[in-house]
Protein backbone atom coordinates (compact mmCIF):
# COMPACT_ATOMS: atom_id res chain seq x y z
CA UNK A 1 0.00 0.00 0.00
CA UNK A 2 3.06 2.64 0.51
CA UNK A 3 4.34 2.33 -2.60
CA UNK A 4 0.64 2.81 -4.00
CA UNK A 5 0.79 6.47 -2.23
CA UNK A 6 4.54 7.08 -2.93
CA UNK A 7 3.41 6.60 -6.57
CA UNK A 8 0.19 9.05 -5.87
CA UNK A 9 2.29 11.76 -3.77
CA UNK A 10 4.51 11.58 -7.56
CA UNK A 11 1.32 12.92 -9.34
CA UNK A 12 0.45 15.27 -6.90
CA UNK A 13 4.12 17.04 -6.75
CA UNK A 14 4.35 17.02 -10.55
CA UNK A 15 0.72 18.82 -10.91
CA UNK A 16 1.37 21.37 -8.30
CA UNK A 17 4.37 22.64 -10.18
CA UNK A 18 2.08 23.86 -12.46
CA UNK A 19 -1.08 26.56 -12.99
CA UNK A 20 -4.30 25.51 -11.38
CA UNK A 21 -7.92 26.88 -11.48
CA UNK A 22 -8.27 28.31 -8.49
CA UNK A 23 -4.79 29.96 -8.87
CA UNK A 24 -4.00 30.07 -12.55
CA UNK A 25 -1.20 32.24 -12.03
CA UNK A 26 0.91 30.65 -9.30
CA UNK A 27 2.66 27.65 -9.19
CA UNK A 28 4.87 25.79 -6.31
CA UNK A 29 8.29 25.67 -9.01
CA UNK A 30 10.15 24.88 -6.20
CA UNK A 31 8.63 21.63 -5.17
CA UNK A 32 10.06 20.69 -8.86
CA UNK A 33 13.59 18.62 -7.20
CA UNK A 34 11.31 16.56 -4.49
CA UNK A 35 8.67 15.41 -7.46
CA UNK A 36 9.84 12.31 -8.41
CA UNK A 37 11.13 11.40 -5.48
CA UNK A 38 8.40 9.62 -3.75
CA UNK A 39 7.85 7.35 -7.11
CA UNK A 40 11.78 6.72 -6.88
CA UNK A 41 11.43 5.37 -3.00
CA UNK A 42 8.33 3.59 -4.61
CA UNK A 43 10.90 2.08 -7.50
CA UNK A 44 13.52 0.56 -5.09
CA UNK A 45 11.38 -0.63 -2.49
CA UNK A 46 9.71 -2.93 -5.15
CA UNK A 47 11.67 -5.64 -6.99
CA UNK A 48 9.04 -6.76 -9.52
CA UNK A 49 9.52 -4.73 -12.92
CA UNK A 50 5.45 -5.05 -13.68
CA UNK A 51 4.76 -3.98 -10.56
CA UNK A 52 7.14 -0.81 -10.78
CA UNK A 53 5.67 -0.33 -14.13
CA UNK A 54 2.09 0.08 -12.68
CA UNK A 55 3.14 2.23 -10.32
CA UNK A 56 4.55 4.57 -12.94
CA UNK A 57 1.56 4.15 -14.71
CA UNK A 58 -0.19 5.12 -11.61
CA UNK A 59 1.78 8.31 -12.03
CA UNK A 60 1.57 9.35 -14.88
CA UNK A 61 -2.22 8.74 -15.54
CA UNK A 62 -2.68 11.11 -12.88
CA UNK A 63 -0.63 13.69 -13.87
CA UNK A 64 -1.76 14.08 -17.98
CA UNK A 65 -5.86 13.02 -16.76
CA UNK A 66 -5.62 16.38 -14.14
CA UNK A 67 -3.17 18.03 -15.63
CA UNK A 68 -4.74 17.90 -19.33
CA UNK A 69 -8.51 17.73 -18.24
CA UNK A 70 -9.40 20.79 -20.99
CA UNK A 71 -9.16 18.14 -23.35
CA UNK A 72 -12.23 16.78 -22.36
CA UNK A 73 -14.05 20.03 -22.51
CA UNK A 74 -12.71 21.27 -25.63
CA UNK A 75 -14.00 17.99 -27.06
CA UNK A 76 -17.26 18.20 -25.51
CA UNK A 77 -18.07 21.89 -26.74
CA UNK A 78 -16.53 21.49 -30.13
CA UNK A 79 -15.60 18.02 -31.72
CA UNK A 80 -19.44 17.29 -31.90
CA UNK A 81 -19.13 14.78 -29.71
CA UNK A 82 -21.35 14.20 -26.17
CA UNK A 83 -19.96 14.29 -23.00
CA UNK A 84 -19.44 11.08 -22.15
CA UNK A 85 -17.40 9.71 -25.25
CA UNK A 86 -15.65 12.73 -24.79
CA UNK A 87 -14.75 11.24 -21.43
CA UNK A 88 -14.16 7.95 -23.01
CA UNK A 89 -11.66 9.63 -25.47
CA UNK A 90 -10.13 11.45 -22.99
CA UNK A 91 -9.82 8.62 -20.75
CA UNK A 92 -7.85 6.42 -23.66
CA UNK A 93 -5.61 9.31 -24.25
CA UNK A 94 -4.34 9.63 -20.44
CA UNK A 95 -3.76 5.75 -20.15
CA UNK A 96 -2.05 5.90 -23.36
CA UNK A 97 0.20 9.25 -22.08
CA UNK A 98 1.27 7.25 -18.87
CA UNK A 99 2.76 4.65 -20.86
CA UNK A 100 6.31 6.67 -20.63
CA UNK A 101 6.19 7.43 -16.99
CA UNK A 102 5.68 3.11 -16.65
CA UNK A 103 8.63 2.51 -18.62
CA UNK A 104 10.79 5.11 -16.30
CA UNK A 105 9.47 3.17 -13.33
CA UNK A 106 10.38 -0.04 -14.42
CA UNK A 107 13.48 0.23 -16.43
CA UNK A 108 14.73 2.66 -13.31
CA UNK A 109 14.37 -0.18 -10.75
CA UNK A 110 17.05 -1.89 -12.48
CA UNK A 111 19.58 0.45 -11.45
CA UNK A 112 18.45 1.54 -8.19
CA UNK A 113 21.12 -0.34 -6.14
CA UNK A 114 24.01 1.00 -8.14
CA UNK A 115 26.17 3.99 -7.27
CA UNK A 116 25.84 5.93 -10.44
CA UNK A 117 21.70 5.44 -10.44
CA UNK A 118 21.11 9.02 -9.90
CA UNK A 119 22.33 10.43 -13.10
CA UNK A 120 21.16 7.01 -14.61
CA UNK A 121 17.92 7.66 -13.69
CA UNK A 122 17.95 11.65 -14.51
CA UNK A 123 18.80 10.33 -17.82
CA UNK A 124 16.50 8.09 -18.68
CA UNK A 125 13.86 10.62 -17.31
CA UNK A 126 15.19 12.98 -19.81
CA UNK A 127 14.77 10.25 -23.06
CA UNK A 128 11.43 8.96 -22.21
CA UNK A 129 9.68 12.77 -21.46
CA UNK A 130 11.85 13.86 -24.96
CA UNK A 131 9.17 10.72 -26.65
CA UNK A 132 6.36 12.30 -25.99
CA UNK A 133 6.70 14.69 -29.30
CA UNK A 134 7.06 11.89 -30.97
CA UNK A 135 3.54 9.24 -29.72
CA UNK A 136 0.83 12.07 -30.57
CA UNK A 137 0.83 14.82 -27.79
CA UNK A 138 3.01 17.41 -25.85
CA UNK A 139 2.93 19.26 -23.09
CA UNK A 140 4.43 20.44 -19.95
CA UNK A 141 7.95 18.66 -19.44
CA UNK A 142 9.44 18.94 -15.81
CA UNK A 143 11.67 21.59 -16.62
CA UNK A 144 9.67 23.68 -17.52
CA UNK A 145 8.70 24.45 -13.43
CA UNK A 146 11.73 26.25 -13.73
CA UNK A 147 11.02 29.09 -16.24
CA UNK A 148 11.01 31.40 -12.83
CA UNK A 149 14.18 29.73 -11.31
CA UNK A 150 17.01 31.68 -12.72
CA UNK A 151 19.56 29.76 -11.89
CA UNK A 152 18.23 26.51 -13.17
CA UNK A 153 17.35 28.90 -16.17
CA UNK A 154 20.90 29.50 -16.90
CA UNK A 155 20.76 25.60 -18.68
CA UNK A 156 18.30 26.72 -20.89
CA UNK A 157 20.28 28.12 -23.65
CA UNK A 158 22.50 25.09 -23.27
CA UNK A 159 20.59 21.96 -23.34
CA UNK A 160 16.98 23.25 -23.85
CA UNK A 161 14.34 22.96 -21.28
CA UNK A 162 15.70 19.37 -21.29
CA UNK A 163 18.68 19.96 -19.28
CA UNK A 164 16.14 21.19 -16.76
CA UNK A 165 14.24 18.50 -16.21
CA UNK A 166 17.36 16.74 -16.18
CA UNK A 167 18.64 18.53 -13.01
CA UNK A 168 15.45 18.30 -11.22
CA UNK A 169 15.30 14.42 -11.95
CA UNK A 170 18.67 13.96 -10.47
CA UNK A 171 17.87 16.43 -7.41
CA UNK A 172 14.43 14.10 -6.82
CA UNK A 173 16.37 10.44 -7.04
CA UNK A 174 19.23 12.01 -4.92
CA UNK A 175 16.69 13.22 -2.13
CA UNK A 176 15.14 9.59 -2.65
CA UNK A 177 18.35 7.62 -1.91
CA UNK A 178 19.25 10.20 1.24
CA UNK A 179 16.14 9.15 2.70
CA UNK A 180 16.42 5.48 2.09
CA UNK A 181 19.83 6.39 3.57
CA UNK A 182 22.47 5.40 0.50
CA UNK A 183 25.91 6.49 1.58
CA UNK A 184 27.58 8.99 -0.86
CA UNK A 185 24.71 9.96 -2.79
CA UNK A 186 24.67 13.22 -1.90
CA UNK A 187 27.98 13.70 -3.99
CA UNK A 188 26.24 13.44 -7.02
CA UNK A 189 24.83 17.17 -6.08
CA UNK A 190 28.12 18.79 -6.44
CA UNK A 191 27.74 18.24 -10.08
CA UNK A 192 25.23 20.94 -9.95
CA UNK A 193 27.52 23.47 -8.78
CA UNK A 194 28.21 24.07 -12.58
CA UNK A 195 25.34 25.92 -13.01
CA UNK A 196 27.02 28.83 -11.24
CA UNK A 197 29.68 28.86 -14.05
CA UNK A 198 27.31 29.37 -17.04
CA UNK A 199 26.11 32.79 -18.06
CA UNK A 200 23.41 34.32 -16.10
CA UNK A 201 20.10 35.13 -17.52
CA UNK A 202 19.85 37.96 -19.80
CA UNK A 203 19.44 40.97 -17.89
CA UNK A 204 16.23 43.13 -18.29
CA UNK A 205 16.15 45.39 -21.32
CA UNK A 206 13.77 48.08 -22.77
CA UNK A 207 12.87 46.68 -26.13
CA UNK A 208 13.68 49.55 -28.90
CA UNK A 209 10.77 48.19 -31.39
CA UNK A 210 7.44 48.40 -31.11
CA UNK A 211 4.18 46.24 -32.12
CA UNK A 212 0.39 47.01 -31.79
CA UNK A 213 -1.15 43.42 -30.36
CA UNK A 214 -4.90 43.16 -30.80
CA UNK A 215 -6.81 40.75 -28.95
CA UNK A 216 -10.28 40.48 -30.84
CA UNK A 217 -12.33 38.13 -27.79
CA UNK A 218 -13.89 35.89 -30.57
CA UNK A 219 -15.97 32.90 -29.39
CA UNK A 220 -14.73 29.74 -31.13
CA UNK A 221 -18.02 28.65 -32.33
CA UNK A 222 -19.45 32.19 -33.43
CA UNK A 223 -21.67 31.23 -36.82
CA UNK A 224 -20.58 33.95 -39.08
CA UNK A 225 -22.74 36.20 -41.18
CA UNK A 226 -22.07 38.71 -43.33
CA UNK A 227 -23.73 41.50 -40.76
CA UNK A 228 -21.67 39.65 -38.08
CA UNK A 229 -17.89 39.63 -40.15
CA UNK A 230 -18.31 43.14 -41.30
CA UNK A 231 -18.81 44.09 -37.56
CA UNK A 232 -15.90 42.21 -36.53
CA UNK A 233 -13.25 43.93 -39.17
CA UNK A 234 -14.66 47.35 -38.27
CA UNK A 235 -13.46 46.48 -34.56
CA UNK A 236 -10.22 45.16 -35.75
CA UNK A 237 -9.98 48.23 -37.31
CA UNK A 238 -10.41 50.54 -34.87
CA UNK A 239 -8.42 48.54 -32.24
CA UNK A 240 -5.75 48.45 -34.90
CA UNK A 241 -5.19 52.13 -36.10
CA UNK A 242 -6.40 54.18 -32.40
CA UNK A 243 -4.60 56.71 -31.33
CA UNK A 244 -3.59 54.91 -28.43
CA UNK A 245 -1.82 52.32 -30.03
CA UNK A 246 -0.63 54.36 -33.09
CA UNK A 247 0.94 56.78 -30.84
CA UNK A 248 4.36 57.05 -32.24
CA UNK A 249 4.14 54.37 -34.83
CA UNK A 250 4.79 50.59 -34.40
CA UNK A 251 6.82 48.17 -36.13
CA UNK A 252 3.85 45.78 -36.92
CA UNK A 253 0.44 45.42 -36.10
CA UNK A 254 -0.36 41.88 -35.01
CA UNK A 255 -3.61 39.95 -35.15
CA UNK A 256 -3.92 36.59 -33.57
CA UNK A 257 -4.79 32.89 -35.03
CA UNK A 258 -8.61 33.56 -34.82
CA UNK A 259 -12.03 30.90 -35.61
CA UNK A 260 -13.15 34.01 -38.13
CA UNK A 261 -13.41 33.38 -42.38
CA UNK A 262 -10.01 35.04 -43.19
CA UNK A 263 -9.36 33.46 -46.40
CA UNK A 264 -5.74 34.31 -48.02
CA UNK A 265 -7.42 34.37 -51.36
CA UNK A 266 -10.48 36.27 -50.51
CA UNK A 267 -10.45 39.65 -52.60
CA UNK A 268 -12.82 41.04 -49.88
CA UNK A 269 -10.34 40.31 -47.10
CA UNK A 270 -6.96 41.21 -48.99
CA UNK A 271 -8.90 44.81 -49.35
CA UNK A 272 -9.41 45.28 -45.91
CA UNK A 273 -6.18 44.48 -45.15
CA UNK A 274 -4.86 46.74 -47.46
CA UNK A 275 -6.73 49.71 -45.99
CA UNK A 276 -5.99 48.66 -42.03
CA UNK A 277 -2.41 48.54 -43.23
CA UNK A 278 -2.51 52.16 -45.21
CA UNK A 279 -4.75 53.77 -42.28
CA UNK A 280 -2.20 52.65 -40.01
CA UNK A 281 0.73 52.81 -41.53
CA UNK A 282 2.33 49.48 -40.42
CA UNK A 283 2.25 46.00 -41.33
CA UNK A 284 0.03 43.86 -40.52
CA UNK A 285 0.64 39.53 -39.15
CA UNK A 286 -2.35 38.05 -39.02
CA UNK A 287 -3.56 34.42 -38.69
CA UNK A 288 -5.69 33.69 -41.50
CA UNK A 289 -6.55 30.43 -44.13
CA UNK A 290 -4.42 29.48 -47.28
CA UNK A 291 -5.54 26.24 -49.93
CA UNK A 292 -3.01 24.24 -50.62
CA UNK A 293 -2.97 23.68 -54.46
CA UNK A 294 -5.48 20.68 -54.04
CA UNK A 295 -7.94 22.87 -52.35
CA UNK A 296 -7.42 21.46 -48.54
CA UNK A 297 -6.94 24.26 -45.97
CA UNK A 298 -3.65 25.69 -44.00
CA UNK A 299 -3.79 26.92 -40.68
CA UNK A 300 -1.21 30.15 -42.14
CA UNK A 301 0.47 33.20 -40.57
CA UNK A 302 0.33 36.20 -43.55
CA UNK A 303 2.65 39.26 -43.10
CA UNK A 304 1.83 42.05 -45.64
CA UNK A 305 3.66 45.17 -45.96
CA UNK A 306 1.95 48.48 -45.46
CA UNK A 307 0.53 48.65 -49.28
CA UNK A 308 -1.24 45.39 -48.26
CA UNK A 309 0.89 43.59 -50.26
CA UNK A 310 2.43 40.00 -49.57
CA UNK A 311 5.51 39.84 -47.41
CA UNK A 312 5.32 35.93 -46.59
CA UNK A 313 3.39 33.64 -45.45
CA UNK A 314 3.84 30.91 -43.00
CA UNK A 315 1.82 27.64 -43.22
CA UNK A 316 1.67 25.51 -39.66
CA UNK A 317 4.15 22.51 -39.90
CA UNK A 318 2.83 21.22 -36.46
CA UNK A 319 -1.03 20.35 -36.14
CA UNK A 320 -3.02 19.94 -33.14
CA UNK A 321 -4.77 16.08 -32.99
CA UNK A 322 -8.24 16.38 -32.61
CA UNK A 323 -7.75 20.50 -33.42
CA UNK A 324 -6.76 20.42 -36.64
CA UNK A 325 -6.68 16.92 -37.84
CA UNK A 326 -8.14 13.64 -36.19
CA UNK A 327 -5.96 10.93 -35.93
CA UNK A 328 -6.60 7.43 -36.86
CA UNK A 329 -8.47 5.41 -35.61
CA UNK A 330 -10.66 8.32 -34.21
CA UNK A 331 -11.95 9.76 -37.03
CA UNK A 332 -15.56 7.96 -37.14
CA UNK A 333 -15.81 8.93 -33.63
CA UNK A 334 -15.33 12.66 -33.65
CA UNK A 335 -14.52 15.53 -35.87
CA UNK A 336 -12.09 18.61 -35.32
CA UNK A 337 -12.19 21.17 -33.44
CA UNK A 338 -11.74 23.29 -36.09
CA UNK A 339 -14.73 24.24 -38.24
CA UNK A 340 -12.92 23.94 -41.25
CA UNK A 341 -14.48 21.42 -43.84
CA UNK A 342 -11.68 18.99 -44.07
CA UNK A 343 -8.70 18.20 -42.51
CA UNK A 344 -5.79 20.89 -42.72
CA UNK A 345 -3.38 20.23 -44.49
CA UNK A 346 0.65 20.83 -42.82
CA UNK A 347 2.86 23.15 -44.12
CA UNK A 348 6.24 21.99 -44.87
CA UNK A 349 8.97 24.45 -43.92
CA UNK A 350 9.94 27.35 -41.58
CA UNK A 351 9.60 30.35 -42.70
CA UNK A 352 11.83 33.87 -41.93
CA UNK A 353 10.35 36.92 -43.15
CA UNK A 354 11.61 40.59 -43.31
CA UNK A 355 10.29 43.28 -41.24
CA UNK A 356 12.23 46.44 -42.27
CA UNK A 357 15.94 45.72 -41.34
CA UNK A 358 15.26 43.00 -39.50
CA UNK A 359 13.98 39.35 -39.60
CA UNK A 360 11.31 37.45 -38.10
CA UNK A 361 9.96 34.03 -37.25
CA UNK A 362 6.46 32.79 -36.96
CA UNK A 363 4.69 29.89 -34.69
CA UNK A 364 1.43 29.29 -34.24
CA UNK A 365 0.19 28.18 -31.53
CA UNK A 366 0.79 24.54 -30.37
CA UNK A 367 3.71 24.42 -32.46
CA UNK A 368 5.41 26.28 -29.01
CA UNK A 369 5.54 22.54 -27.56
CA UNK A 370 8.63 21.70 -29.79
CA UNK A 371 11.49 23.28 -28.87
CA UNK A 372 14.04 21.53 -30.93
CA UNK A 373 11.53 23.08 -33.90
CA UNK A 374 11.23 26.42 -32.52
CA UNK A 375 15.29 27.13 -32.75
CA UNK A 376 14.99 26.44 -36.48
CA UNK A 377 13.69 29.61 -37.18
CA UNK A 378 16.63 31.40 -34.91
CA UNK A 379 18.90 29.18 -36.94
CA UNK A 380 17.37 30.28 -40.02
CA UNK A 381 17.92 34.34 -39.23
CA UNK A 382 14.67 35.14 -36.80
CA UNK A 383 16.06 37.96 -34.75
CA UNK A 384 12.83 38.17 -32.85
CA UNK A 385 9.79 35.52 -32.79
CA UNK A 386 5.50 36.19 -33.04
CA UNK A 387 3.03 33.57 -31.30
CA UNK A 388 -0.11 33.67 -33.19
CA UNK A 389 -2.76 31.64 -30.88
CA UNK A 390 -6.32 31.11 -30.62
CA UNK A 391 -6.53 29.69 -26.64
CA UNK A 392 -9.72 30.21 -26.58
CA UNK A 393 -10.49 26.70 -27.07
CA UNK A 394 -9.22 25.76 -23.55
CA UNK A 395 -12.03 27.80 -21.98
CA UNK A 396 -11.38 28.94 -18.51
CA UNK A 397 -8.78 25.56 -17.57
CA UNK A 398 -5.53 26.98 -16.74
CA UNK A 399 -4.41 25.54 -19.64
CA UNK A 400 -3.90 29.23 -21.06
CA UNK A 401 -1.40 29.50 -18.56
CA UNK A 402 0.57 25.86 -18.89
CA UNK A 403 0.87 27.50 -22.54
CA UNK A 404 2.62 30.95 -21.61
CA UNK A 405 4.81 28.97 -19.45
CA UNK A 406 5.89 26.65 -22.39
CA UNK A 407 6.49 29.62 -24.81
CA UNK A 408 8.30 31.47 -21.94
CA UNK A 409 10.39 28.74 -21.94
CA UNK A 410 10.94 28.64 -25.65
CA UNK A 411 12.32 32.43 -24.89
CA UNK A 412 14.71 31.29 -22.77
CA UNK A 413 16.01 28.60 -25.00
CA UNK A 414 17.42 30.72 -28.25
CA UNK A 415 17.35 34.22 -26.20
CA UNK A 416 14.57 35.94 -28.38
CA UNK A 417 12.09 37.99 -27.70
CA UNK A 418 8.56 36.59 -28.16
CA UNK A 419 5.78 38.80 -29.19
CA UNK A 420 2.21 36.55 -28.21
CA UNK A 421 -0.92 37.40 -29.89
CA UNK A 422 -4.06 35.47 -28.69
CA UNK A 423 -7.60 35.29 -29.39
CA UNK A 424 -8.58 35.83 -25.56
CA UNK A 425 -5.14 35.83 -23.73
CA UNK A 426 -2.50 35.50 -22.81
CA UNK A 427 -1.45 38.29 -24.77
CA UNK A 428 1.54 38.93 -24.03
CA UNK A 429 5.39 40.53 -24.70
CA UNK A 430 8.21 37.94 -23.04
CA UNK A 431 11.90 39.06 -23.04
CA UNK A 432 14.75 37.04 -23.76
CA UNK A 433 14.99 35.51 -20.35
CA UNK A 434 11.44 34.18 -20.33
CA UNK A 435 10.08 37.40 -18.25
CA UNK A 436 6.55 38.34 -19.07
CA UNK A 437 7.37 41.88 -19.81
CA UNK A 438 3.68 43.06 -20.51
CA UNK A 439 0.22 41.85 -21.11
CA UNK A 440 -3.44 42.24 -21.47
CA UNK A 441 -5.96 41.44 -19.61
CA UNK A 442 -7.87 38.32 -20.47
CA UNK A 443 -11.50 37.81 -21.82
CA UNK A 444 -11.89 40.84 -23.21
CA UNK A 445 -11.28 42.98 -26.36
CA UNK A 446 -8.50 44.92 -26.12
CA UNK A 447 -5.38 45.92 -27.82
CA UNK A 448 -1.85 48.30 -26.96
CA UNK A 449 1.45 48.92 -28.40
CA UNK A 450 4.44 46.98 -26.35
CA UNK A 451 7.82 47.17 -26.88
CA UNK A 452 9.80 44.21 -27.84
CA UNK A 453 13.25 44.09 -28.91
CA UNK A 454 15.89 42.15 -31.92
CA UNK A 455 18.63 40.10 -31.11
CA UNK A 456 21.13 38.77 -33.11
CA UNK A 457 23.53 36.09 -30.41
CA UNK A 458 23.27 32.11 -31.23
CA UNK A 459 22.64 29.96 -28.28
CA UNK A 460 24.27 26.62 -28.16
CA UNK A 461 20.80 24.86 -28.28
CA UNK A 462 19.63 27.18 -31.26
CA UNK A 463 23.66 25.92 -32.51
CA UNK A 464 23.71 22.00 -31.62
CA UNK A 465 19.67 21.30 -30.82
CA UNK A 466 19.18 18.50 -28.59
CA UNK A 467 22.48 17.40 -28.41
CA UNK A 468 21.99 16.93 -24.82
CA UNK A 469 19.32 14.45 -25.59
CA UNK A 470 21.70 12.80 -27.42
CA UNK A 471 23.95 11.97 -24.54
CA UNK A 472 21.66 10.99 -22.43
CA UNK A 473 19.84 8.53 -24.74
CA UNK A 474 23.44 7.03 -25.15
CA UNK A 475 24.50 6.97 -21.62
CA UNK A 476 21.21 5.07 -20.87
CA UNK A 477 22.01 2.39 -23.95
CA UNK A 478 25.62 2.17 -22.37
CA UNK A 479 24.73 1.43 -18.94
CA UNK A 480 21.49 -0.71 -19.25
CA UNK A 481 24.08 -2.99 -21.93
CA UNK A 482 26.94 -3.28 -19.97
CA UNK A 483 25.22 -3.60 -16.63
CA UNK A 484 23.30 -6.23 -18.88
CA UNK A 485 26.72 -7.97 -19.96
CA UNK A 486 28.31 -7.81 -16.57
CA UNK A 487 25.66 -9.65 -14.55
CA UNK A 488 24.83 -12.71 -17.07
CA UNK A 489 25.71 -15.75 -15.41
Amino acid sequence: MLNWLLSVASAILLLLLFPRPAFPSVSLALLAPIALTPLVIACTREKRWKQRFLLGYLTGFLYWFFMCSWIQGTMAQYAGVGGATAWALFLLFSLAKAVQTGVFAALAGYLLDKWYAPPTVAALWVALEWTHSYTGFEWLNLGNAASDLSLVLRLAPVTGVWGLSFVFALMGSVIAFVILRRRGASLWLLALAGLYLLPDVPEPVAGDAHAVLVQPNLDGDTIWTTDLLETTENQLRAFSASPVTKASGADVIVWPEMPIPFYTNDTAFRNFLTSVAATAKAPILTGAVARTDHGLPLNSALLTDVNGDTISRYDKVHLVPFGEFVPWPFGTLTQKVSTEAGDFAAGSKVVVSKLGDHHIGTFICYESVFPSYIREFVAGGAEALFNLSNDAWFGTSPARYQHLRIVRMRAAEVHRWIVRATNNGVTSVIDPAGRVVRSLPEYRQAAARLPYGYRTDITPYVRFGDWFVGICWTFCVLVFVGNWIWTRP
